[in-house]
């Protein structure tokens, strides 16, 4: 068994494209309309679908908006040097909201980013994963 991917639902899926693609990076892997069940689908990741998990956008046509709840937390991303990615994040648009530096009650450091839809994105050294 492997993980496939990871599905989030956003309310624009141009908006979402450009944030994982531009500011974190990924690429496009696929899109496709369903007209009959009024949704599009956009897949995004670092590699192909074939040897690694990716991220799978839905857009549901004519919602705008999502309650996230309180269930989801994050996904998390490996980055060489958090403190970097962060500035290259900020530089490119996108929303800080944890600044780098250490966990709390930990040794990694880590830092949290937020998407067009307000789902959380954390930023991981490869040293430790407390």
């Amino acid at each position: 068994m492997r993980l496939l991917h990871t599905m989030l639902r956003v309310g624009d899926l141009d908006a979402s494209i450009a944030f994982y693609t531009e500011v974190l990076g990924m690429q496009l892997l696929r899109r496709r309309d369903y007209p009959e069940g009024k949704f599009t689908l956009a897949f995004v990741g670092y590699g192909d679908e074939a040897s690694n998990s990716v991220i799978e956008l839905t857009h549901n046509w004519g919602v705008d908006t999502y309650d996230l709840g309180d269930g989801y937390g994050h996904i998390a991303l490996e980055v060489e040097d958090v403190y970097k990615a962060c500035d290259d994040i900020r530089a490119r648009g996108g929303k800080i909201t944890r600044e780098p530096g250490p966990m709390q009650h930990g040794s990694s450091i880590l830092a949290f980013v937020e998407d067009p839809d307000g789902y959380k994105i954390e930023l991981l050294s490869p040293s430790r994963k407390d």
